[in-house]
């Protein structure tokens, strides 16, 4: 990647968007220092996902901000008709983090049941965006009669990769559009990126839910997806392993898919299976 030549795309889109770098960083949610080092050419080979937050907050695609060709893909659809495939992650790309709620129970010396009450108490507003992650850690704490708690560390540590379903993301990113749709907290989903719990693939849409101000199942984050995934909502394939929110897409015209971690393999088959693309 050029970093230099991005640096002046950067500058040059900001600009004509009538955009003051404080502006795009809050748009982008990207520190003040990062954007400057990036529009300086400072950075070499910038985060994906960092370019791809600038490029949804100027309105322009990732192929037009880094002016490269886009992959080709097929024009190939499945049986059923769909285009553009939503994976959520947590449940579907990484098993979840109960163990997580084990461990911080044991060192702050209460039942992991009550750890898991407090959490889940504080969790919809922080995936909202409503709360920081930094507030999410004091309250936590301050419930735990703690000190300090770094959520984040006590996550990644206890998430695994599904691998097969890793797989077939990157089967699916040849042949169709494709999207993340999560709940989860501020900032996360760029650290599993580069830590290797999610694929690093070109995704077409990601749908954070702490960036769109609302939670699956709720209406909004469905909105705002099917703005991103830019097709008719009969297009649409939503994997979850959520019956709530494949519910909640369903009302608004998508296909669906629950995805069973505990059978991880055969789930990956048979939607590689569904998903065979017809010519």
């Amino acid at each position: 990647m050029d970093e230099k030549g991005l640096g002046r795309r950067v500058q040059r889109m900001r600009q004509a968007a009538g955009l003051t770098q404080q502006v795009l960083c809050q748009q982008a949610g990207l520190s003040y220092s990062t954007l400057t080092k990036i529009e300086r050419g400072a950075i070499k080979s910038p985060s994906i996902f960092t370019i791809q937050s600038i490029a949804e907050a100027l309105h322009v695609t990732l192929d037009e901000l880094i002016e490269q060709r886009p992959i080709k893909r097929t024009t190939a659809h499945s049986k059923s008709g769909v285009r553009f495939i939503y994976f959520d992650i947590n449940g579907c790309l990484v098993r979840f983090f109960q163990g997580a709620f084990v461990k911080l129970a044991a060192e702050v010396g209460e039942p992991a049941d009550v750890v898991e009450t407090i959490f889940w108490h504080y969790n919809d507003r922080v995936c909202r965006g409503e709360m920081t992650v930094d507030a999410f850690n004091k309250a936590l704490a301050k419930d735990m009669h703690v000190d300090h708690i770094d959520w984040l560390s006590y996550y990644l540590e206890a998430i695994e990769p599904i691998f097969e379903m890793h797989e077939l993301v990157r089967w699916a990113a040849q042949h169709y559009r494709i999207g993340l749709l999560t709940n989860i907290m501020p900032g996360f989903v760029a650290v599993m990126r580069e830590k290797g719990l999610i694929p690093d693939v070109a995704y077409d849409a990601l749908v954070d839910s702490s960036e769109a101000g609302a939670i699956k199942p709720e209406a909004k984050m469905y909105e705002v997806a099917a703005q991103k995934a830019a097709c008719p909502p009969g297009d649409i394939l939503l994997i979850d392993d959520s019956r709530a929110n494949l519910m909640a897409a369903e009302k608004h015209g998508w296909h669906t898919s629950w995805f069973d971690d505990y059978h991880a393999k055969d789930a990956a088959e048979r939607l590689r299976t569904m998903l065979e693309p017809v010519a």
